[in-house]
């Protein structure tokens, strides 16, 4: 697969952005809104969203408000293949069930953390991923133990993947040199960012995709930067990260749902308020978000 072309055999694999999922006021979901945000996303060159993740506020969404994310994102990207739902749950068959209304819906692929109730040792995390694999859906694997507490390491990944688990990983610890050792232990095991302040590192690692934060306020851009940089095109994609690095570097702080929905806000797009127990950005950390914003569009970013 080249940078540039998206393949619905693999549909996992491009820019798939993680949605903020807009709310109201009142803190209902804006589902027109989020349908809207979703084929604007497509039509300025990403390949397809991840609905219901972190950023999505997933565990704040009742069961009938998470079905009905994955089905909006759905019918407005026009292939259900472009839609991979996060189906993360404290119960291995809670997952299974969100993996199978994922199936339902038509989507490609569903991203699954592993078991985030308790510190789960590897056991644990293989039977996980062996019970949401029965759905029948390529599953990616979301390695963030700096959320979760559970680490998915290289040789388990690959084991994972042999075992037929997985088909690639979400790669979020910020250590690139990962990258290389899951390429030793497991080669046919796609390799996606997870970060967005590693893009850069772990496209010239090898990455096939990206499931990205910033493109939910500046997509024209972040799809740009992303296939220069898969292409290796380093005159292009450098600037490019060198300019946007204030901003992406925020898709891995604690407040990353709270600064890209600002971001977004900040730009005309729906992203509006998040729901508790998160609070809006004051003070500091608001004015440095703002700033990174504000200096994206003056640098011509969209």
């Amino acid at each position: 697969m080249t940078a540039t072309t998206w393949n619905s055999d693999r549909p996992w694999r491009g820019i798939m952005v993680a949605t903020a999922l807009p709310l109201r006021e009142d803190l209902s979901v804006d589902y027109d809104a989020y349908a809207e945000h979703v084929r604007w996303l497509i039509s300025n060159g990403c390949d397809g969203v991840v609905p219901n993740g972190s950023l999505g506020e997933y565990q704040t969404l009742t069961d009938e408000e998470r079905a009905r994310v994955v089905r909006t994102a759905v019918e407005a990207a026009g292939d259900g293949a472009r839609v991979m739902p996060g189906v993360a749950a404290y119960g291995s068959g809670e997952a299974l069930r969100w993996a199978e209304q994922a199936a339902e819906a038509g989507c490609g692929s569903v991203l699954l953390l592993p078991p985030n109730a308790f510190r789960a040792g590897t056991a644990a995390v293989r039977a996980h991923y062996a019970e949401v694999a029965k759905a029948g859906m390529p599953v990616v694997a979301y390695n963030n133990p700096i959320d979760t507490k559970v680490d998915l390491p290289p040789a388990l990944l690959a084991q994972l993947h042999a075992e037929g688990h997985v088909v690639a990983v979400k790669e979020f610890t910020g250590d690139v040199r990962r990258a290389y050792e899951i390429a030793e232990l497991a080669p046919e095991l796609d390799l996606l960012i997870g970060a967005d302040d590693v893009l850069l590192e772990l496209a010239v690692a090898g990455a096939v995709g990206w499931i990205a934060g910033y493109p939910n306020a500046f997509p024209a851009t972040c799809a740009e930067l992303y296939r220069a940089a898969v292409d290796g095109d380093l005159q292009t994609a450098l600037p490019l990260y060198r300019s946007l690095h204030s901003l992406l570097r925020w898709d891995s702080k604690t407040e990353f749902v709270q600064a890209i929905k600002l971001s977004m806000d900040i730009v005309g797009r729906p992203g509006g308020p998040t729901r508790p127990p998160r609070v809006p950005l004051t003070g500091e950390t608001g004015a440095a978000v703002r700033a990174a914003t504000e200096k994206a569009v003056a640098d011509g970013h969209r």
